[in-house]
């Protein structure tokens, strides 16, 4: 508030009062009649941003527990034969980071369907692969897709190790949360991936994935933050298991569930506009090949048919927090290798691969 004051009408001083400070001129004043400089105001001091908290219980209801995990280099078969969840990759392995490689992606209205790179996918131990430079990636996929304006979405994956060619990049399945269900433009993805070129072995590993402004940005990295310290992409997942994945908009960010836990997430400010609800939900597998007709399996390389009831499954399909949901449609982009069977709205199985009679070249040397 500005004060008033009384002039120094007897040093004939003139005086200019600005602000809240009572500056004051001191023109042609004694040295008696100056006042002391006031001392400099503090800098005010910015509050901390807070880090995000995860919702109380998972998408699915449970109240988090910490998962049990393995050593660290454990394959996903041992993982399997002694009932863990999860194992960080060894010290020689790829840890979880900035990994930059192919993402296939799909919208309502149309799929990523081919793409460069000069990423070159590690060949298995004991097999030469060939040079990539500016190489051709094929995505195949077998799709479930939901109109949904939702916060989030969860369901069970069966996690496999299906084969991987030495050519090709990655075989996955998982869910996503969408923007836009008529283009890709803001995404949060999670999964499982078998994948050399992110994980440096042939396991299923979990996986995260983020599109901001339609633009992909990393594997397990690019603006992802850590929660658990049990848990991380890029960890061993169990063999021929059932899983929960999850993904929740809560607290200013996007949560990553797995199995009994809060994984990390991504903040809001990850994108450059205001993406905290869904219009699309969208779950699939998915082959990144360097071909039309790969050898790569997905899902288990068991074909998605109706009497193939061993074959890769992802079931309880689940929204979050919505009333707003059209009924979902069910879909295969790419190789006829790859099939899928709906069993219910929730529910379907998937994948498939080469018939090693008819293609010869596929059969591993």
């Amino acid at each position: 508030m500005l004060k008033s004051r009384r002039g120094l009408l007897a040093a004939g001083i003139s005086a200019v009062v600005i602000g809240t400070i009572g500056v004051v001129s001191t023109l042609n004043a004694g040295a008696e009649e100056i006042p002391e400089s006031p001392a400099p105001a503090a800098a005010p001091v910015e509050a901390e941003e807070q880090a995000p908290t995860p919702p109380a219980r998972l998408p699915w209801g449970a109240e988090p527990e910490d998962i049990q995990t393995g050593r660290d280099g454990a394959s996903s078969g041992s993982l399997k034969a002694s009932g863990l969840d999860a194992a960080a990759p060894d010290a020689t392995g790829a840890e979880a980071g900035e990994s930059y490689a192919p993402k296939g992606r799909t919208s309502r209205n149309g799929s990523l369907r081919r793409e460069t790179t000069d990423v070159v996918p590690p060949a298995p131990p004991g097999i030469n692969a060939k040079a990539a430079a500016n190489a051709e990636v094929n995505f195949h996929y077998n799709v479930a897709s939901q109109d949904a304006v939702t916060q989030g979405t969860y369901a069970n994956l069966t996690i496999h190790k299906p084969t991987l060619a030495k050519n090709d990049f990655h075989t996955l399945a998982e869910l996503a949360v969408v923007s836009s269900k008529d283009k890709i433009d803001q995404v949060v993805e999670v999964g499982w991936t078998v994948d050399r070129v992110v994980n440096g072995d042939d396991d299923p590993h979990l996986f995260v994935y983020s599109w901001v402004d339609g633009v992909p940005q990393c594997y397990n990295g690019c603006g992802y933050e850590q929660y658990s310290k049990n848990i991380r992409p890029g960890d061993t997942l169990p063999l021929d298991t059932t899983k929960r994945f999850g993904i929740e908009f809560h607290d200013n960010a996007w949560w990553i569930a797995y199995d009994s836990e809060w994984v990390g997430y991504f903040p809001l400010k990850h994108w450059t506009v205001d993406f905290s609800k869904t219009t699309l939900v969208k779950v699939f597998g998915e082959v990144a090949a360097d071909n039309g007709e790969p050898c790569t399996q997905m899902g288990n390389g068991t074909t998605g048919t109706t009497e193939n009831t061993t074959a890769a499954r992802i079931g309880s399909i689940s929204l979050i927090g919505t009333a707003t949901a059209v009924e979902p449609t069910f879909y295969t982009v790419g190789s006829p290798s790859y099939k899928l069977t709906r069993l219910s709205a929730r529910t379907f199985r998937y994948g498939g691969g080469p018939d090693l009679k008819q293609r010869p070249e596929c059969v591993p040397s």
